[in-house]
């Protein structure tokens, strides 16, 4: 999802475990959560860092696409709903930031892994948005998948990333309301409108299946994050989830799924597809997206803008630090 190929550390077996180790898979197998406080394997808490960094990561990275389009938007209220929008996933990614904290994440290293390249963000955001139904594309399918994911996520067993998901996917169902809301006002206008919003299904269907990452027998690393708890469901159980939610939907909208393998398996209860083009994902994720590279430019560029605001905030807190030491200094000591 917006954690893709995240690798987990410590894949020993069950007997080569030592005893502080065999106590916590204990309690992750009852079920129980983890506070920030308790003891747990540090390959637990380097694999949670790195997902909960990566998930950071895109949610920033996420807000360009959409900003791309609030001085376009066709109206007034559709601006201000986009920049409501824009500026939600830009507290997600803090709020993730704050959740990585917790872990002894240092959010500055984070930051500078992810300008210098040696961090990922989700493959979904390295797409162009070419016109205004690709806003609404976005917010129907990719906050769409992004909640199936996150619901999941909410039962995660770090308490800090689960509660975090709570509150994030309740502004992510506001955002797939948006999409949808925009996606059917295209559909019920006039025919150019309807082309429009059928291309940008066209273009954004097989990219959003991609974000639920590649196929379970092929993620050697989601075996441990499911033993940990981390993920609590496969990526391909996901991405079935979001293909029998999203296809009755397209067809209430009357667009066509972009998938001539697509059909419905009686006997499963459920929607079959075409295979996904994995060269393409590797390639993306890799950071040769169409727009990759210029997304991470952006992000350097505005982080180099705000380098003076750094500065002044981290010049005042020392400022107000010493004044409080002095205050302390200065006041009268009561008698025991």
């Amino acid at each position: 999802m917006y954690s893709q190929l995240v690798s987990s550390e410590n894949l020993e077996k069950l007997e080569k475990l030592n005893e502080a180790d065999l106590q916590f898979q204990k309690r992750i197998d009852k079920g129980e959560s983890i506070e920030n406080t308790d003891s747990m394997p540090e390959g637990y808490r380097k694999t949670l860092i790195r997902q909960i960094s990566q998930h950071a990561h895109s949610e920033i990275i996420g807000m360009q696409p959409e900003a791309n389009w609030i001085t376009r938007a066709p109206s007034l209220y559709r601006k201000t709903i986009l920049l409501a929008k824009v500026q939600d996933e830009c507290g997600h990614g803090l709020y993730l930031y704050s959740s990585a904290e917790t872990l002894g994440g240092n959010r500055e290293e984070l930051t500078e892994d992810l300008l210098a390249g040696k961090a990922k963000f989700s493959s979904i955001f390295s797409y162009p948005t070419l016109s205004w139904a690709d806003i609404g594309v976005i917010g129907w399918l990719v906050d769409g998948a992004a909640i199936i994911n996150q619901v999941s996520l909410c039962k995660t067993s770090y308490a800090p990333y689960a509660k975090a998901m709570y509150r994030i996917c309740k502004e992510e169902s506001f955002h797939q309301r948006q999409g949808f809301q925009i996606m059917y006002s295209l559909c019920r206008g006039s025919e150019d409108q309807k082309q429009m919003a059928q291309d940008s299904l066209d273009r954004w269907w097989w990219a959003t299946l991609m974000m639920f990452g590649p196929h379970d027998k092929e993620s050697p690393h989601s075996e441990q994050s499911m033993k940990w708890r981390i993920k609590v469901e496969s990526n391909d159980e996901l991405r079935k989830k979001f293909i029998n939610q999203v296809v009755p939907q397209a067809e209430f909208l009357g667009l066509r799924i972009p998938d001539e393998k697509l059909r419905f398996n009686e006997a499963k209860g459920e929607y079959e597809t075409g295979e996904i083009d994995w060269d393409e994902f590797y390639k993306v994720i890799t950071g040769y997206g169409i727009q990759s590279r210029e997304r991470l430019e952006v992000r350097q560029k505005a982080h180099a803008k705000a380098a003076w605001l750094d500065e002044a905030v981290r010049a005042y807190t020392l400022k107000t630090l010493k004044n409080r030491e002095k205050k302390s200094e200065t006041m009268p000591k009561h008698p025991a």
